[in-house]
C-alpha cells in the first residue's frame, strides 16, 4: 500500500491509504486496491428516519480507523422512499433506492430497510446486536487501479476470474456534512455525516478498462472517493478502492 501525503485536516493522523501523489499537484493521484479483497461497506439511510442517526454516527467513526481505504471502503446511500414523512433528505435518490432493491431482487437481502448495512455485498445484521466492524472477508479477487488527473479518470482492473462484462462504480462522497432537520421523525435534530454519497455514476466494460471523468458534485467541504467494481446488472461489488480527495 502507498502513503497518501496529504490528508484533509480532519484525518491529519490518518496514515494509512491505498492512494499515491505521484506529482507535485494535488490533482494527480493513484488510487491502488492492491490484491487482496478490500471490503466495500455500504449504509442505506435517510436523514427521514429516526433509527438512521445511531447508524450514521457509527460509520463516521471510521473516518479515525486503521483499516480505512486500505481494507474498508465506506459508502452511505441515502434513499428516498422515506421522504414522504415530512423531510425531503436532500442527499437522497431514487438511485439509490433502486440499488437497495436490486440487492433484495437478487437474494442479497431480505427486506429494504434503514438503516441496512451491506458488506461486500451480503446483508449484515450484526451491527444491530454487536455494532463492531466484523471480521472482514479475505480473498484475492483482482487489482483495482485507478489514475486521477484533474477530472480524468484512467482505470484498470486485472483478476484471474473470469468476468465477461464489467462496470465500474465510481462514487464522490461528502464528509463533514452538517444538515438541520426541520421537520418529520428527526425534526429538530442536527445530523453530522461522512461517507454520503454525492454522485454515483457506472460504466460498462468489456476488457476491464475504462477512460472516464471524475462527476462533479455542488456541495464543498471534505470530499472523497469511493470506486468499486461489479458484473453487469449485479450489484455486488468485487473488489474496491477509495480516498480522499485533495481540498
Amino acid at each position: 500500500m502507498a502513503m497518501i501525503l496529504t490528508t484533509p485536516a480532519a484525518v491529519a493522523q490518518q496514515l494509512k491509504s491505498p492512494v499515491e501523489i505521484i506529482t507535485g499537484e494535488p490533482t494527480h493521484q493513484v488510487f491502488d486496491s492492491g490484491r487482496a479483497q478490500v471490503t466495500l461497506l455500504e449504509l442505506f439511510s435517510s436523514q427521514g428516519c429516526s433509527s438512521c442517526p445511531p447508524a450514521e454516527r457509527w460509520i463516521s467513526q471510521l473516518k479515525t480507523d486503521d483499516r480505512l481505504w486500505s481494507h474498508v471502503v465506506p459508502v452511505v446511500f441515502h434513499v428516498d422512499y422515506w421522504d414522504y414523512l415530512g423531510w425531503p433528505d436532500p442527499y437522497a435518490s431514487l438511485q439509490h433506492s433502486q440499488r437497495q432493491r436490486l440487492y433484495q431482487i437478487h437474494g442479497r437481502s431480505n427486506a429494504v430497510y434503514t438503516p441496512g448495512f451491506m458488506l461486500s455485498g451480503k446483508e449484515w445484521t450484526g451491527w444491530f446486536q454487536n455494532p463492531a466492524l466484523p471480521e472482514l472477508p479475505s480473498g484475492s479477487p483482482g487489482q483495482l487501479i485507478v489514475k486521477r488527473d484533474g477530472r480524468n479518470l484512467e482505470a484498470r482492473f486485472t483478476s484471474d476470474g473470469d468476468y465477461r462484462a464489467l462496470v465500474l462504480n465510481v462514487a464522490v462522497l461528502g464528509c463533514d456534512l452538517v444538515t438541520e432537520i426541520k421537520k418529520g421523525e428527526n425534526s429538530g435534530l442536527l445530523m453530522d455525516q461522512d461517507f454520503v454519497v454525492l454522485s454515483h455514476q457506472t460504466y460498462k466494460s468489456s476488457d476491464g478498462s475504462w477512460d472516464v471523468h471524475l462527476p462533479k458534485t455542488s456541495v464543498e467541504g471534505t470530499r472523497a472517493v469511493a470506486f468499486w467494481v461489479s458484473e453487469a446488472m449485479d450489484p455486488v461489488p468485487i473488489q474496491a478502492t477509495g480516498g480522499w480527495l485533495p481540498p
